[in-house]
């Protein structure tokens, strides 16, 4: 893996860089999760295949440092993005994001303007509230999730048979999870969802067809001009469920190298 010093948080963020040609496809992970964990299998996809594409762990997640004194709210992960794909990738990029992931992506590809070439995201958080995790984690105090909340919630995921999650929740920081999870359910304004329908690049959101139950959105986006796209055998952990599904998918969104 390599790393990027964030000045500002005086911290490593950590990621892989497949080399391949073109743009960097960029990934960004969901809640408690790390892109090292969630993307090998999606980026070994052939339809990836001889793509650039950078993993990104954000801070208190996978691989990166788990500073004290960052916010670890969607705004300032955003930040991180930003800072890096100026730094490492100043020629342009693809923007990926899952769940929390797609909020920084979103946030991320603002502050970027004309770098980002394409948005691509999975069951985004587009609205305040958050889902059902992030609104259980932001019920408690920090103190009580740091000090019982995350292992809890590891012991849950496992006994439901997420594994993989609960893996990787494993490796994140209690306080990351915590103020992350606040910040989902806090939203901010405009909303994600207004940021996303402003912003003058290609955009598309893709669903897990078990998903598709609990949100409105597949037909609604449409209408606002967003494309939609819908994963077969899969849930919310679209990657876990159908990687070379998701990689297809990510594939027909990127515009042609």
């Amino acid at each position: 893996m390599k790393s990027f010093w964030l000045a500002k948080a005086k911290a490593n963020l950590l990621y892989h860089d497949i080399p391949g040609h073109g743009s960097p496809l960029v990934f960004i992970h969901g809640l408690g999760c790390a892109s090292s964990c969630d993307y090998p299998a999606v980026a070994a996809d052939p339809a990836l295949a001889g793509r650039r594409m950078l993993l990104v762990d954000l801070l208190g997640s996978g691989f990166s440092d788990r500073p004290a004194g960052f916010s670890y709210t969607v705004a300032d992960h955003a930040q991180t993005i930003a800072d890096v794909v100026t730094e490492i990738a100043p020629g342009g990029v693809d923007l990926f994001g899952h769940s929390m992931g797609g909020a920084v992506a979103i946030m991320a590809a603002r502050l970027l303007g004309p770098c980002v070439r394409t948005l691509i995201l999975a069951e985004s958080n587009l609205d305040p509230g958050g889902g059902a995790s992030s609104r259980k984690i932001a019920a408690m105090s920090e103190a009580d999730y740091v000090a019982q909340g995350h292992e809890v919630l590891i012991r849950a995921s496992r006994l439901d048979g997420n594994i993989a999650w609960a893996a990787s929740l494993a490796l994140s920081a209690p306080i990351a999870v915590h103020r992350a999870s606040r910040s989902l359910v806090a939203g901010c304004d405009p909303t994600w969802r207004a940021m996303l329908l402003e912003l003058p690049i290609p955009r598309r959101m893709i669903f897990g067809e078990l998903s598709l139950a609990s949100s409105s959105d597949a037909t609604r986006l449409p209408r606002e001009g967003i494309d939609v796209e819908i994963i077969a055998k899969a849930g919310h952990g679209i990657a876990t469920d159908n990687a070379a599904g998701l990689a297809s998918a990510i594939r027909r969104a990127l515009p042609m190298d």
